[in-house]
């Protein structure tokens, strides 16, 4: 079984791991009502994706 010869030092370690932060979400304004939705995903809260209504959001 492989073992290390030598302890990681912090540096090398935090160094490996340079690329695991973590991206915060980004958000984009509904083109139809303006509330911000994700990107690629149906608006909440009037139901329009892409410029036409999908999930009709009658009360």
């Amino acid at each position: 079984m492989a073992v290390p010869k030598r302890k990681t030092s912090p540096s090398r370690r935090n160094m490996r791991r340079s690329h695991h932060a973590l991206t915060p979400a980004s958000f984009q304004e509904c083109s139809n009502c303006g509330e911000l939705k994700l990107p690629h995903n149906l608006c909440t809260a009037c139901g329009h994706y892409n410029g036409r209504e999908i999930v009709s959001t009658e009360a």
